[in-house]
């Protein structure tokens, strides 16, 4: 005889499970007390590879992926991070990233200056050595001026290493720097019987590298963390394996396009040899664009000294591109105050001004980082 409804109670009340299991959903995370601190020297394909223990005894290396909740968090070469699970190091471990912890600086660019979604390279780098050729590939001032701005902007100081000197002398180039005070570097390939650092040339053989260029560079790693940034085919991962003694790989230049080939597929953090605790320097891919959607304009400009004072002059909301009507700029080069490249370093920065999409009515032009 079935039952009426009305002598129902809660106890004649079934409960659907629920499909994901029977465990209370909570917003409460483990604090992860037990968690290790690494550095990440390399990304490679969702696995992390981060040093821990540094300059120890217990120093290991361990691979990681990275938590859940992490998943929209960029992790680059550079950052530290906290570590729990397997963090023993052993062959075919894995432990879990679950935090990225405060960063110092971060390095930063875009695909382009119409992208607005900001690209980390790395992160709690001391300087930024920004690699060009003097030849064989040409060296762009676009690219140099970018990847000044870049890391005036992040905090981080620069310094230009320019190689291949023996190629082609690179004063022309180096006369539109001559206002900024930044560290300079020449380095040239020494021949056969000149003094030299045997190392693993762009074209794949074995060259000499100008030991006073080694030298000098050497001198302004120690301590510091360093990022190489340049063009493929410059030079970079070569001067990398001279002072580390690594083996990265190399490549040569493409004698159609005048464009170096990519060899470095990631960045990596290698530490330097005979160096004090903490000296790291950190070799990226080669690129070809480095947009700066993501830097204001007024830090743009900051971003060259040898021209800012001229906008003293100027009218207020200037936007201090070609197209602005009496901006103090024209006349401050037309002065002389910029030097001799003055003209030539105007023409930069209203290149870079002139494609920021946050500057009204300026048209788009063509990037400067390929000009």
């Amino acid at each position: 005889m079935a039952r009426s409804t009305d002598s129902w109670d809660e106890s004649d009340v079934r409960i659907r499970p629920s499909k994901k299991g029977s465990r209370p959903r909570t917003k409460d995370r483990p604090s992860h007390d037990d968690a290790v601190t690494g550095r990440i020297i390399t990304v490679d394909r969702g696995r992390y590879t981060a040093v821990v223990g540094e300059d120890s005894g217990e120093e290991r290396v361990i691979i990681a992926a990275r938590a859940r909740e992490l998943r929209r968090s960029p992790v680059v070469a550079g950052d530290f991070v906290s570590l729990v699970g397997d963090v023993s190091g052993d062959p075919n471990t894995l432990a879990r990233l679950v935090k990225i912890q405060d960063r110092k600086t971060l390095l930063r660019r875009s695909a382009d200056d119409t992208d607005p979604v900001e690209r980390a390279v790395v992160a709690n780098a001391d300087q930024l050595v920004v690699v060009v050729a003097a030849a064989n590939p040409e060296p762009r001032t676009g690219f140099i001026d970018r990847a000044l701005v870049a890391a005036y902007d992040a905090g981080i100081e620069p310094l230009l290493l320019v190689t291949k000197a023996d190629v082609k002398d690179p004063a022309d180039l180096l006369s539109n720097y001559e206002h900024l005070d930044f560290p300079v570097i020449i380095s040239r390939t020494a021949d056969s019987e000149a003094s030299g650092i045997d190392a693993r040339s762009d074209d794949g053989l074995s060259a000499r590298l100008d030991i006073d260029a080694v030298s000098q560079l050497r001198a302004h790693l120690d301590g510091k963390v360093t990022v190489m940034l340049g063009h493929s085919g410059v030079g970079k991962s070569t001067m990398v394996n001279a002072l580390t003694g690594a083996e990265r790989a190399t490549g040569g230049v493409n004698a159609v396009t005048g464009r170096g080939r990519h060899t470095s597929s990631s960045a990596l953090a290698l530490k330097l040899t005979d160096a004090p605790a903490g000296s790291w320097i950190i070799d990226t891919p080669g690129i070809r664009s480095f947009g700066l959607a993501h830097v204001d304009p007024d830090r743009i400009l900051r971003s060259f000294p040898d021209l800012e004072p001229g906008t003293d002059a100027c009218e207020r909301g200037c936007k201090h591109t070609a197209a602005a009507v009496n901006c103090g700029l024209d006349a401050w080069v037309a002065d002389g105050q910029a030097g001799p490249t003055g003209p030539a370093r105007l023409a930069s920065l209203r290149r870079l001004l002139g494609t920021d999409p946050r500057l009204e009515g300026q048209e788009t032009k063509e990037l400067g980082s390929i000009s």
